[in-house]
């Protein structure tokens, strides 16, 4: 145990025989930092907050205390509070100590607002010290291992979460007026579908089941549109045990909805109208500066296929390369930079060259469209090339922002493609989605043509926030554990 460790505990046991106490359970703070500095009545008020810095000037010390809403500034005189206590006070309160004051406000003779201490109780001891500043707690890997220290010290950490919290508000907001129900739907299921992603694994010991974490909405949200609902949304963690980049994390936060008797058509007007306005709301303009690139969602946001972005950047025709063969055939020509031998199908290996050559071009918010039918199963195919997905997906930075489809409703074709996917699965793919057995009998009872939505909400705020990797737009991503003294 370090010497500062030993010294701040021993000044915490001297409060132990005070009036008050160690730790007492309550405290009534009449004002925030935030209301003080606006206060001119002259009255007694109760402040607490965390000591962030302190001035003795020998009769008099000032102290800065901070809460969740700004700063305030409190003295202690040994004109008010006697030679004893206003010596117990600076002897045994240190930066970082949480306390609550009760005084009058005056005013310093520069004209600072200032909570003259009558009375100050010890609320909880900081027995180590709080970093006084970012610039002392710069390290990314400990921001996110100890975001409390992290928030205490960084305004633009509390800024960006606070961000995110009328952010999410601002989406329920909008959902609701526009006639949305929001819904809960279980994060443990039996199968694993909803997104090509490999899904983590439980067991339920009651029930004796295997179990998974969803790795999306989808499957039950589409059993309520069976049950007569017509617009419904959620918005929760999803997981996928899948690689971490700075656009991935096996834990993230989706929104997804559903709206009965929409087309994926209908749903980009719709997402490109809410979105504008969200972002004006939060940022007061529909541009942001991403990384020193200025990104615009004002406008009519353009729309390319997904089979024009691989000719433009690979060369490659999906309309004309149709097989496994052909297109490892076409990579090795051409000598691209993908490990296709990682891959095992057809819609494996395309989603990887597409993601690798094609998607990293696409900066300002587009639309692409017309993904190619393997990639997704739970879509309704176009009806002028069965080849081609009704889904678009809203690209940002590169980053898949949202994926949306006309949702595939006829249930003969769903078990078709489920077993499609089985062959896919056999044949190496692991993100192949399983087949769900209960979910075609749901839908066997008629489900509604319909149209649905996988927002991801943390990379949205990444974007606007102007961060590099989605890991800081969460308060506690997942890392590896560290023993306790690599902490401290």
């Amino acid at each position: 145990m370090n010497n500062i460790f030993e010294s701040r505990l021993i000044r915490r046991n001297n409060w132990k025989d005070r009036e008050c106490g160690l730790y007492p359970n309550q405290f009534e703070k009449s004002h925030s930092a935030k209301d003080l500095n606006s206060f001119n009545a002259d009255e007694r008020v109760s402040f607490a907050g965390r000591i962030s810095k302190i001035r003795n000037l020998g009769k008099i010390a000032f102290m800065d205390i901070k809460d969740y809403s700004g700063m305030f500034q409190v003295s202690f005189t040994v004109d008010d509070l006697g030679d004893k206590e206003y010596k117990f006070y600076l002897n045994n309160l240190d930066t970082g100590d949480i306390i609550g004051v009760m005084g009058e406000i005056y005013s310093t003779k520069g004209n600072q607002k200032t909570l003259r201490v009558e009375e100050c109780y010890l609320l909880s001891k900081a027995l180590r010290i709080v970093p006084s500043s970012y610039e002392k707690f710069n390290s990314a890997e400990l921001c996110v291992r100890q975001r409390y220290l992290d928030l205490l010290v960084n305004d633009d950490t509390r800024k960006r979460f606070e961000l995110r919290s009328k952010m999410i508000s601002l989406i329920r907001k909008y959902l609701d007026e526009e006639h949305f129900m929001e819904v809960e739907t279980p994060i443990l299921q039996p199968v694993a579908i909803g997104a090509a992603a490999r899904p983590f694994k439980t067991y339920h010991n009651s029930l004796d089941i295997p179990l998974f974490l969803r790795i999306g909405h989808e499957p039950y949200l589409k059993r309520l549109m069976v049950g007569g609902y017509e617009r419904i949304y959620e918005i929760g963690k999803c997981f996928r045990n899948e690689g971490i980049d700075p656009s991935r994390l096996q834990e993230f936060t989706l929104l997804e909805y559903y709206v009965a008797y929409w087309n994926y058509k209908d749903n980009m007007k719709f997402m490109q109208k809410m979105l504008q306005e969200i972002i004006i709301k939060l940022m007061g303009s529909t541009k942001v500066t991403y990384q020193g690139i200025e990104i615009d969602f004002a406008g009519e946001w353009p729309e390319v296929t997904f089979r024009e972005l691989l000719i433009k950047y690979v060369d490659i025709d999906i309309d004309e390369v149709t097989t496994y063969e052909e297109l490892v055939s076409d990579i090795q020509k051409k000598n691209l930079d993908i490990e296709y031998d990682k891959y095992f199908t057809y819609s494996s290996l395309l989603d990887a060259l597409y993601k690798k050559y094609s998607r990293i071009h696409v900066i300002q918010p587009t639309f692409v469209t017309e993904y190619p039918t393997e990639l997704v199963c739970l879509s309704r195919t176009c009806d002028d090339n069965p080849k081609r997905l009704e889904l678009f997906q809203l690209i940002v930075n590169s980053w898949e922002l949202i994926k949306a489809y006309s949702e595939l409703v006829d249930p003969i074709e769903q078990k078709e493609r489920f077993e499609e996917q089985k062959k896919m699965r056999e044949a190496g793919d692991e993100v192949a989605s399983e087949a769900d057995e209960e979910y075609v009998l749901c839908m066997e009872y008629g489900m509604p043509i319909m149209s649905g939505i996988g927002l991801g909400i943390d990379r949205l705020l990444a974007i606007l926030t102007n961060v590099t990797n989605i890991r800081d737009t969460i308060y506690f991503p997942p890392v590896k554990p560290m023993r306790r003294s690599e902490l401290e």
